[in-house]
């Protein structure tokens, strides 16, 4: 007997039949992926044989590949990494806007921080979830996407990472930091909402892309990045749109300015959690959902 395949998605399984040769258990076309600690990013596989050496031979079934196991070590460091990365660009924006006379403008200032996330996401996702935020962190953790357990470093990491990396800029730029300093230009009832508004987008569309196996998973970098630029186009102008308290705290604490700065621990957190929990109201339930579709998108 000849050949025989195994199709499942995009990738098949060739074995021959020659007793004694060992089956491939990973089809070609699957992939490991994750924004979140939660994601269940691999593929349903059906019953691949094992180890049968002709048709009809007995063979195990496998229902999930695992995902790789991940030291928390190498997980702190890649939040680290991504959170200083983070916050080194979109913090510069504004910087470089106010010493060069507006620059960069709303527009640039936005485009950075959206693409900063991007790159992060689509560069550590697949490592740490790419958090680089403690209201996502404490957001995902409420809904019981992330371990408890893991809060307090990650927050720990996020927060050194902030303040490294205005340090960093601090250096470069000095005396033009307060530029990157997140302070309300409206009222502090008004700044509280727009903050807590524009986190609340933000974690609706994490929790999708990051937690919901029918959102596309492939996309997640594209889809933070486009609504992190959306909010500060928003709310820029008037309340600096941080979205993230480690995004106020950094540059408050290099700059010596701590203006109003409990808005920009609070509101995003309250945000977060609220935007997580809605989608996860909202979503389809597992008797609502629909037979898995192919997605033709960017593959890591």
């Amino acid at each position: 007997m000849g050949d025989y395949e195994v199709g499942m998605g995009s990738g098949t399984v060739s074995a021959p039949a020659t007793p004694g040769t060992p089956t491939p258990l990973m089809p070609s076309g699957l992939r490991v992926d994750s924004l979140s600690y939660d994601r269940k990013s691999m593929p349903r596989c059906k019953c691949l044989p094992v180890d049968a050496p002709t048709w009809g031979a007995p063979h195990t079934c496998l229902t999930d590949f695992s995902a790789p196991d991940i030291s928390l070590t190498r997980k702190l460091g890649a939040e680290f990494v991504g959170t200083f990365i983070l916050i080194f660009g979109a913090t510069a924006a504004p910087i470089v806007n106010q010493k060069y006379n507006g620059a960069e403008t709303l527009i640039g200032n936005a485009a950075c921080a959206g693409l900063a996330v991007m790159i992060v996401i689509l560069s550590t996702g697949h490592i740490s979830g790419a958090h680089l935020n403690p209201s996502l962190t404490i957001a995902f953790a409420a809904l019981r996407h992330f371990p408890w357990a893991h809060v307090p470093a990650y927050i720990a990491a996020q927060v050194s990472a902030s303040i490294c990396a205005s340090f960093a800029l601090k250096g470069v730029f000095h005396p033009f930091m307060s530029g990157g300093v997140t302070v309300p230009s409206v009222t502090t009832g008004q700044a509280f909402a727009l903050e807590f508004l524009i986190t609340f987008n933000l974690l609706f569309v994490v929790t999708a892309v990051a937690t919901d196996t029918r959102a596309v998973g492939e996309l997640a970098g594209i889809a933070v990045g486009a609504t992190v630029m959306l909010n500060i186009l928003v709310a820029g102008p008037s309340s600096g749109g941080s979205m993230n308290p480690v995004r106020t705290l950094g540059p408050a604490v290099a700059a010596g300015n701590y203006k109003s700065i409990w808005i920009y621990l609070v509101a995003p957190t309250l945000g977060a959690v609220a935007g997580a929990a809605i989608y996860t109201l909202v979503k389809l339930r597992s008797e609502d959902e629909e037979e898995p579709r192919q997605v033709r998108s960017f593959r890591r």
